[in-house]
Protein backbone atom coordinates (compact mmCIF):
# COMPACT_ATOMS: atom_id res chain seq x y z
CA UNK A 1 0.00 0.00 0.00
CA UNK A 2 1.37 3.61 -0.67
CA UNK A 3 -0.23 6.98 0.39
CA UNK A 4 0.23 9.89 -1.57
CA UNK A 5 -1.46 13.07 -2.46
CA UNK A 6 -4.65 13.36 -3.47
CA UNK A 7 -5.20 14.35 -7.00
CA UNK A 8 -8.50 16.00 -8.71
CA UNK A 9 -7.83 12.70 -10.96
CA UNK A 10 -8.64 10.97 -7.81
CA UNK A 11 -12.05 12.21 -7.56
CA UNK A 12 -14.46 9.74 -8.78
CA UNK A 13 -12.87 6.84 -7.10
CA UNK A 14 -13.30 8.64 -3.65
CA UNK A 15 -16.84 10.02 -4.41
CA UNK A 16 -17.30 6.17 -5.79
CA UNK A 17 -17.81 5.19 -1.95
CA UNK A 18 -17.57 8.74 -0.18
CA UNK A 19 -21.27 9.08 -1.50
CA UNK A 20 -22.58 5.79 -0.42
CA UNK A 21 -21.01 6.13 3.33
CA UNK A 22 -22.24 9.40 3.86
CA UNK A 23 -25.79 8.76 2.12
CA UNK A 24 -26.01 5.54 4.82
CA UNK A 25 -25.93 8.01 7.62
CA UNK A 26 -24.46 6.06 10.31
CA UNK A 27 -20.51 7.53 10.90
CA UNK A 28 -20.66 10.89 9.38
CA UNK A 29 -22.12 14.66 10.31
CA UNK A 30 -22.38 15.27 6.78
CA UNK A 31 -25.80 15.83 4.86
CA UNK A 32 -26.75 12.11 3.68
CA UNK A 33 -28.00 13.83 0.53
CA UNK A 34 -24.89 15.89 -0.05
CA UNK A 35 -23.83 16.61 -3.94
CA UNK A 36 -20.31 15.68 -5.29
CA UNK A 37 -19.82 19.40 -5.30
CA UNK A 38 -20.13 19.66 -1.86
CA UNK A 39 -17.86 16.81 -0.90
CA UNK A 40 -15.22 17.27 -3.13
CA UNK A 41 -14.72 21.40 -1.90
CA UNK A 42 -15.43 19.51 1.74
CA UNK A 43 -12.65 16.43 1.02
CA UNK A 44 -9.82 17.98 -0.88
CA UNK A 45 -8.32 20.40 1.03
CA UNK A 46 -6.04 23.25 -0.61
CA UNK A 47 -2.78 23.30 1.62
CA UNK A 48 -2.05 23.92 3.91
CA UNK A 49 -3.83 21.01 4.75
CA UNK A 50 -3.78 18.09 3.15
CA UNK A 51 -5.64 15.03 1.72
CA UNK A 52 -4.30 11.82 0.83
CA UNK A 53 -5.19 8.58 -0.75
CA UNK A 54 -4.54 5.35 0.08
CA UNK A 55 -3.48 2.99 -3.02
CA UNK A 56 -2.79 -0.76 -3.89
CA UNK A 57 0.09 -1.72 -5.86
CA UNK A 58 -2.45 -1.52 -9.11
CA UNK A 59 -3.26 1.86 -8.27
CA UNK A 60 -6.99 1.14 -6.77
CA UNK A 61 -7.57 4.06 -4.83
CA UNK A 62 -8.72 1.72 -1.05
CA UNK A 63 -8.84 4.56 1.47
CA UNK A 64 -8.96 8.54 1.74
CA UNK A 65 -7.75 10.83 4.62
CA UNK A 66 -8.01 14.38 4.81
CA UNK A 67 -5.75 16.16 7.87
CA UNK A 68 -6.13 20.03 8.89
CA UNK A 69 -5.70 22.31 11.87
CA UNK A 70 -8.43 21.78 14.35
CA UNK A 71 -8.78 25.68 15.64
CA UNK A 72 -7.62 29.02 14.38
CA UNK A 73 -5.37 31.33 16.25
CA UNK A 74 -3.98 30.62 19.50
CA UNK A 75 -5.00 26.92 19.19
CA UNK A 76 -3.73 26.14 15.61
CA UNK A 77 -1.47 23.51 17.44
CA UNK A 78 -4.18 21.34 17.45
CA UNK A 79 -4.78 18.71 14.39
CA UNK A 80 -7.43 17.42 13.33
CA UNK A 81 -8.35 14.56 10.60
CA UNK A 82 -11.08 12.39 8.60
CA UNK A 83 -10.37 9.29 7.28
CA UNK A 84 -13.08 6.82 4.90
CA UNK A 85 -12.07 3.24 3.52
CA UNK A 86 -13.73 1.77 0.51
CA UNK A 87 -15.63 -0.71 1.86
CA UNK A 88 -14.21 -3.01 -0.64
CA UNK A 89 -10.88 -2.98 0.92
CA UNK A 90 -11.78 -2.85 4.58
CA UNK A 91 -10.18 -5.15 7.00
CA UNK A 92 -6.52 -4.96 5.47
CA UNK A 93 -5.08 -2.11 7.57
CA UNK A 94 -6.15 0.83 5.18
CA UNK A 95 -7.26 2.76 8.40
CA UNK A 96 -4.89 2.12 10.53
CA UNK A 97 -1.88 3.36 7.58
CA UNK A 98 -4.13 6.62 6.86
CA UNK A 99 -4.48 7.09 10.60
CA UNK A 100 -0.70 6.46 11.24
CA UNK A 101 0.02 8.90 8.33
CA UNK A 102 -2.06 11.68 9.61
CA UNK A 103 -0.67 11.76 13.37
CA UNK A 104 2.98 12.03 11.24
CA UNK A 105 2.12 14.45 9.44
CA UNK A 106 0.53 16.36 12.37
CA UNK A 107 3.69 16.10 14.13
CA UNK A 108 5.80 17.06 11.20
CA UNK A 109 3.63 20.18 10.62
CA UNK A 110 4.07 21.40 14.43
CA UNK A 111 1.58 19.67 15.79
CA UNK A 112 1.46 19.30 19.72
CA UNK A 113 -2.00 17.11 19.26
CA UNK A 114 -4.62 15.64 17.32
CA UNK A 115 -8.57 15.92 18.03
CA UNK A 116 -11.64 14.27 16.68
CA UNK A 117 -14.45 16.14 17.03
CA UNK A 118 -17.35 13.48 16.51
CA UNK A 119 -16.47 9.91 16.70
CA UNK A 120 -20.14 8.10 16.26
CA UNK A 121 -19.90 6.46 19.05
CA UNK A 122 -21.71 3.01 17.41
CA UNK A 123 -18.72 3.00 15.33
CA UNK A 124 -16.76 0.72 17.15
CA UNK A 125 -15.00 0.22 14.88
CA UNK A 126 -13.07 3.20 14.56
CA UNK A 127 -13.41 4.09 18.13
CA UNK A 128 -11.14 1.01 18.58
CA UNK A 129 -8.54 1.48 15.57
CA UNK A 130 -8.26 5.42 17.37
CA UNK A 131 -7.71 4.01 21.02
CA UNK A 132 -4.84 1.83 20.05
CA UNK A 133 -3.36 4.59 18.25
CA UNK A 134 -3.14 6.10 21.82
CA UNK A 135 -6.06 8.02 21.58
CA UNK A 136 -9.10 8.39 24.61
CA UNK A 137 -12.71 9.66 24.37
CA UNK A 138 -12.22 13.11 26.66
CA UNK A 139 -16.19 13.87 26.30
CA UNK A 140 -19.44 12.78 24.53
CA UNK A 141 -22.01 14.55 23.03
CA UNK A 142 -24.74 12.21 24.79
CA UNK A 143 -27.55 11.73 22.27
CA UNK A 144 -25.94 14.02 19.42
CA UNK A 145 -25.67 11.76 16.06
CA UNK A 146 -29.18 11.16 14.50
CA UNK A 147 -28.09 7.35 13.89
CA UNK A 148 -30.68 5.79 10.90
CA UNK A 149 -31.32 2.41 12.47
CA UNK A 150 -29.64 2.77 16.36
CA UNK A 151 -31.76 6.16 17.11
CA UNK A 152 -29.86 9.17 18.95
CA UNK A 153 -26.24 8.10 20.10
CA UNK A 154 -23.31 9.52 21.08
CA UNK A 155 -20.52 11.88 19.75
CA UNK A 156 -17.00 11.00 21.11
CA UNK A 157 -14.46 13.92 20.92
CA UNK A 158 -11.17 12.19 20.99
CA UNK A 159 -7.57 13.33 21.38
CA UNK A 160 -4.07 12.67 21.90
CA UNK A 161 -1.08 14.28 22.65
CA UNK A 162 1.50 14.25 19.78
CA UNK A 163 5.25 13.36 21.34
CA UNK A 164 8.35 11.95 19.72
CA UNK A 165 7.01 8.09 19.92
CA UNK A 166 5.95 7.05 16.51
CA UNK A 167 2.67 6.36 16.02
CA UNK A 168 2.69 2.59 15.31
CA UNK A 169 4.83 2.40 18.90
CA UNK A 170 1.28 2.58 20.35
CA UNK A 171 -0.90 -0.16 19.24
Amino acid sequence: MRITEATDADWPAIWAFFQPITAAGETFTYPTDMDQGQARQGWLLPEPDHTVVALDEHGTVLGTAKMNRNHMGNADHIASASYMVDPAHRGRGVGRALCEYTLDWAHRSGCTAMQFNAVVATNTRAVGLYESLGFAVVGTLERGFRHPTQGHVGLHIMYRALDHAPARARR
